[in-house]
């Protein structure tokens, strides 16, 4: 059998975008089809320019009106059609016509693949920029299975025109990699934006399947898109399958608690549970319209991280995530430092309630203008942005492990000039103090529990959340050794 890919593959990032096509083209073996709806044609556009693709290209296809659409891959219930499924359904109509149409024994070395996008540009008003849905469905290996690769992009661009080009340059960009660097997914991440800068368009979501990918993790793709400056936040459910921020978000109350969770303790479990208790007093929240999300921010993967600063140790990352999904909760990754940030990243997907659970400590630091240097309106711009809205700041007490003091928000310490604007905010109730908390609890530090773990001491169990030292020890995570 003539199939090729590995002992073709040279990485090399100077390709252009028609040389990546032409080499798609030129191997005999790839073949399938393009469904492109929403931006034109531009991807298929570069392996019909390329040249040589006439044993590559199957079916060229944009089923833009609406009822063609519907007739073709059927009716979407909500009416929704730049949806995940809607691709989802793109991809396996266009791959199952291909099975088919072709007899195996006449395209037996064929690997088939099917290319589709779903997506609005900008619209006429210039104020909605737009985004979408890509992905590929292919093969490897005549034989086997289907393996599938899912993106959600956002447009930057202010031109559809510029839009539809820099998909096109995408789409190629996926395609090859999905052949060409799929045993390399760190490298298929990086490659999507070969020719494309960065700032043109946003992946916010990314989901590899497939007998190629069995042994990936998903949690671990969502945060190389951080890792690589190409999203600010991702999202992952419990079982680890990645989410689409902005879909989760949207309409939604937000309660969110920020930590290192290195490992969650009961700490962060009381603050969690009496905060939600809170949050579920507020008028017009309930369970079913509210998303529960617990933050890890890439500085703070980064500053805990003892091998270095500047990068973020993969295993250490999965370890937290594996104890926070067992939790039964929704974990997103943000590169958002300051509060104020993320709370304008949550303004642009939801209007609804907002509440952050924190500890007191994490009020003073919210407080203290040496963090709002870099600012151009300083302090006063980061607390306006941060009180823009109406959000609740659930705050647990600061306990002095050596005086054994404990600090509310009625004794919390705020420099002196900005005490008008602390008091204003509290009487306004977007301070409220968590009272019923566990005193029995305040001595575990999470930093203390890390290290009685990797240094083989006795305790810590007691210190986190039921079932949660179990799965440490079952899975040897954070350096726990038997």
């Amino acid at each position: 059998m003539s199939v090729k890919l590995k002992g073709d593959r040279k990485i090399n990032k100077k390709f252009t975008t028609k040389q990546k096509a032409l080499k798609i083209n030129l191997n005999e073996n790839i073949y399938g089809t393009f469904s492109e709806i929403g931006a034109g044609q531009e991807t298929v556009r570069y392996f019909f320019q390329a040249g040589a693709a006439s044993k590559t290209i199957a079916k060229a296809m944009s089923a833009y009106d609406k009822v063609f659409s519907d007739t073709i891959y059927g009716v979407e219930e909500d009416g929704r059609y730049v949806t995940e499924k809607r691709l989802r359904k793109m991809l396996r109509h266009e791959t199952n016509l291909l099975e088919e149409r072709l007899e195996r024994f006449d395209t037996s070395e064929r690997l088939f693949f099917s290319y589709s996008n779903t997506v609005t540009t900008i619209d006429f008003a210039k104020k909605f920029k737009g985004h979408g849905w890509v992905g590929i469905r292919f093969q490897t290996h005549p034989t086997e299975d289907y393996n599938e690769i899912v993106i959600h992009i956002k447009f930057n661009e202010n031109e559809a025109k510029l839009q539809q080009e820099t998909l096109g340059m995408m789409g190629v960009n996926l395609v090859y990699g999905a052949f060409y660097l799929h045993d390399e997914p760190k490298e298929l991440i990086k490659s999507l934006y070969d020719n494309i800068d960065m700032d043109k368009i946003e992946i916010d979501m990314i989901h590899f399947s497939g007998p190629l990918f069995q042994n990936i993790d998903n949690r671990l793709m969502s945060l190389y898109l951080l890792k690589y400056n190409i999203t600010d936040a991702v999202m992952f459910d419990p079982d680890g399958n990645s989410l689409l921020p902005a879909q989760e978000l949207f309409k939604k109350n937000i309660l969110l608690l920020r930590g290192s969770f290195r490992p969650v303790t009961k700490v962060n479990m009381d603050l969690f549970e009496k905060s939600m208790k809170l949050f579920f007093q507020e008028p017009g929240v309930t369970k079913e319209n509210t998303n529960i999300i617990f933050e890890i921010t890439l500085q703070n993967l980064r500053s805990l991280n003892e091998k270095s600063e500047e990068d973020v140790d993969d295993q250490d990352f999965l370890n937290r995530a594996e104890l926070l999904c067992s939790l039964g909760h929704n974990v997103m990754i943000t590169d958002f430092r300051r509060y104020f940030k993320l709370i304008d990243y949550i303004n642009t997907q939801t209007n609804a309630k907002l509440g952050l659970a924190m500890g007191t400590y994490n009020l003073m630091m919210i407080f203290d203008e040496q963090y709002y240097q870099d600012v151009s309106g300083g302090f006063l711009e980061a607390i306006g942005r941060l009180m823009q809205r109406d959000t609740k700041f659930y705050l647990y007490p600061l306990k002095n492990h050596q005086t054994g003091e404990i600090t509310t928000v009625q004794n919390v310490p705020i420099p002196e000039k900005y005490r008008f604007l602390f008091d204003y905010f509290k009487n306004q109730g977007r301070f409220v103090e968590i009272t019923d908390y566990d005193p029995n609890i305040m001595d575990i530090l999470t930093r203390n529990v890390f290290q009685m773990i990797q240094k083989g001491e006795k305790g810590w169990e007691e210190m986190l959340p039921k079932g949660i030292a179990e799965m440490i020890k079952e899975k040897n995570l954070f350096g726990y050794l038997k």
